[in-house]
C-alpha cells in the first residue's frame, strides 16, 4: 500500500483544470493564423498538429501542471531504469531494453542489454535464412510461407506491421496469421498452402494459451497428413516461447526456439522474438531500423522538456477530452490502407492496459480512466460512423494519421493519394468547424431553395462542429517511422497511467477468463 497517494481529482491541479472557463468554439480559435504553428510537434519523424483541439495556452498550462505534480516524466525514468513499477505482479517493464540494447551505458544496465542482444541476434539470423530462402523444408524445397498462430499481443503486432509495412516485404515469402481458433480461420489460411514448402511458427510464451495450442495442434496435424514425417517436422515448425520443455515435446527443436521475458508485457512484445514473422517478411535491416525509430522516440520522451514532449502532450490532450470534456471514446482514423489493423493494435494497448477501476493503492476509482477505443480506415469510416460524430449526440475526439508521401507502385498512385490526404484534411476541418445555422441558411439559399425550404431544412444540414482532433503525420511510411509512431501511443499510455494513478501493466480482466475457462473445461 502506498500512503502517501493522492486521488489525481483531490489534487489542486486537477480542481483547477475543472473550474477553467469553456474555451471558445475551434471555428473561433482556428481563426489565429498563427495556432497551426504554433500547436504542432515533431519528434522521430512523428508530426503532432493538435491545433484542433479545445485548448488553448492557459489549459495547455495547466495541463502540464497536473503532469508535473503527479511526477509521470520520473516515473518513466523510473520504468527505464527497472523498478518494478507493475507492482500487482512484482515485475519491471522494459519494453525499451528492447529496442535500446545497443546503447552505451544503458539505464536498465548491461546485463539484461546482453540478453536482448543475444535473442535479437538469434531471431534475426533465422529469420533472415527463412527471407532470403535460404531455410529448406524436409523435401529440399525453399520455405514460400510463414504461418504464425498465437493471439492477443502475440498476433496483433506483428500482424498489423507485417501489412503496413508490406512496401518492404521480401518477395520469395508469404506471411499468414491465424489467432482465433474457430475452425475456419485457420483451414482458410492453409488450403491452397504446400506443406513441403510452409513453416509454422507457434508465439506463445507459456505455450499452454488453448487458443493458441488448439490451433498449432491442427496444423501440426495438417503437416503430418501431408507426408511430413515425425522425424522431419521440425523443419517446418519454430516457435516463440520461454517454455522450451513444452516446445520440445511439440516436436521444435531449441535452435528454432526464441524466448523472451516476463518484463516484456503481450502487447508492448512486437519489438522482441514475437516479431519473427515481421523480420521474415521484412528481413533483418528493415526490422533494425523498425527498432530505431521506436529507440528514437523513447530517446525523445525521456530527454524532452515537458512542453515539446510529443507522447506527454498527446495524453494531457487525451486527459482534457476524457475527464473534463466528459468523452468517454477515443476514434483512431488511419488514412492508410497499410495501417488498417493500427487502430485494433492501438485498442489493445490502451483499453488492456488503463481499463482499469482501481488506484495503484488499491482505492477504486472515481474518476474516468481509459477511453473506449474504436475506429478504423477514415475514409470508409466517412462512409459510415463518421455521421455520428458530425451530428450525432456525442462528443467522440478523433486521431487522424495521414502519410505525406506516397511510394505505390503505378501511374495513378499520386492521384490516389491527394484524393486520400484531402479528404482527411477535410473531415478534421470540418469536425472542428461544423456550419452554424446562418452559414447553412446561406448556402441553401445559394443552392436555389426556397425560403420555406431554407427554414425547413437548416436545423438539420447545420453541424454544430467543435470536435477535438489530432492529426499525426509521419513523412513516409517506412520501418523507422511505424516504430517511432508505435512507441509514442506505447508512452502516451504509460502517461495517462500514470496521472489517474493506474496500473498500466497488469491485466486481470484477461487473465480472469482465461482461469474460467480452464476451470470449465475441468469440470467436463
Amino acid at each position: 500500500m502506498n500512503d502517501t497517494f493522492v486521488q489525481p481529482q483531490r489534487t489542486a491541479q486537477w480542481q483547477h483544470l475543472a473550474a477553467l472557463p469553456a474555451t471558445p468554439h475551434l471555428r473561433d480559435l482556428l481563426q489565429d493564423q498563427q495556432r497551426s504553428n504554433a500547436y504542432q510537434l515533431t519528434g522521430a519523424g512523428v508530426t503532432l498538429d493538435f491545433s484542433r483541439q479545445r485548448v488553448d495556452d492557459t489549459t495547455l498550462s495547466a495541463l502540464h501542471a497536473l503532469a508535473q505534480a503527479r511526477g509521470v516524466l520520473p516515473m518513466a525514468h523510473d520504468m527505464v531504469r527497472g523498478q518494478h513499477i507493475n507492482t500487482t505482479e512484482d515485475r519491471a517493464v522494459l519494453h525499451m531494453a528492447l529496442r535500446g540494447a545497443g546503447q552505451a551505458q544503458a539505464p536498465w544496465g548491461e546485463d539484461i542489454s546482453l540478453q536482448v542482444r543475444k535473442e535479437l541476434n538469434r531471431f534475426l539470423t533465422f529469420a533472415d535464412t527463412v527471407h532470403n530462402g535460404e531455410a529448406l523444408g524436409h523435401t529440399g524445397l525453399a520455405i514460400t510461407d510463414v504461418v504464425n498462430v498465437g493471439i492477443g499481443g502475440s498476433d496483433l503486432g506483428p500482424r498489423m506491421a507485417t501489412q503496413a509495412l508490406a512496401a518492404q516485404a521480401g518477395k520469395r515469402v508469404r506471411v499468414h496469421f491465424v489467432s482465433n481458433p474457430d475452425a475456419w480461420a485457420l483451414h482458410q489460411t492453409l488450403t491452397g498452402l504446400d506443406a513441403a514448402r510452409t513453416l509454422v511458427v507457434v508465439s506463445s510464451k507459456t505455450f499452454t494459451t488453448q487458443e493458441t495450442l488448439t490451433l498449432a495442434t491442427t496444423a501440426r496435424e495438417w503437416l503430418v497428413a501431408s507426408g511430413i514425417s515425425e522425424a522431419a517436422i521440425g523443419k517446418h515448425l519454430a516457435a516463440v516461447s520461454a517454455a522450451t520443455d513444452k516446445t520440445s515435446a511439440f516436436g521444435i527443436s531449441p535452435e528454432r526456439v526464441f524466448g523472451f521475458w516476463d518484463w516484456v508485457g503481450g502487447r508492448y512484445s512486437v519489438w522482441s522474438a514475437i516479431g519473427l514473422p515481421l523480420a521474415i517478411s521484412i528481413g533483418s535491416d528493415n526490422f533494425l531500423a523498425f527498432l530505431a525509430g521506436a529507440h528514437a522516440m523513447d530517446q525523445h520522451f525521456l530527454h524532452t522538456p515537458a512542453q515539446h514532449n510529443l507522447p506527454l502532450t498527446m495524453a494531457l490532450l487525451g486527459i482534457w477530452n476524457r475527464n473534463f470534456l466528459g468523452a468517454p471514446t477515443q476514434l483512431v482514423a488511419p488514412y492508410a490502407w497499410r495501417l488498417e489493423k493500427f487502430t485494433a493494435f492501438i485498442q489493445q494497448m490502451d483499453m488492456e492496459s488503463n481499463g482499469k477501476s482501481t488506484h495503484i493503492n488499491g482505492d477504486p476509482v472515481a474518476i474516468g480512466t481509459g477511453p473506449i477505443v474504436w475506429g478504423g480506415l477514415g475514409i470508409d469510416g466517412q462512409h459510415a460512423y463518421f455521421q455520428l460524430i458530425h451530428q450525432g449526440t456525442h462528443t467522440v475526439p478523433v486521431d487522424f494519421i495521414g502519410v505525406r508521401t506516397e511510394d505505390t507502385p503505378g501511374a495513378r498512385a499520386q492521384e490516389h493519394h491527394r484524393v486520400t490526404l484531402l479528404n482527411l484534411n477535410a473531415q478534421a476541418k470540418a469536425l472542428a468547424c461544423g456550419r452554424d445555422q446562418a452559414d447553412t441558411a446561406q448556402s441553401l439559399r445559394d443552392a436555389g431553395m426556397s425560403e420555406a425550404d431554407v427554414t425547413r431544412l437548416t436545423p438539420h444540414r447545420a453541424f454544430a462542429g467543435n470536435v477535438p482532433s489530432n492529426v499525426l503525420w509521419l513523412d513516409a511510411l517506412t520501418p523507422h517511422t511505424l516504430g517511432a509512431l508505435i512507441a509514442l501511443y506505447e508512452h502516451k499510455v504509460f502517461c495517462q497511467a500514470a496521472i489517474w494513478g493506474i496500473h498500466a501493466y497488469d491485466q486481470w480482466g484477461v487473465e480472469l477468463g482465461k482461469t474460467m475457462a480452464k476451470a470449465m473445461e475441468s469440470s467436463r
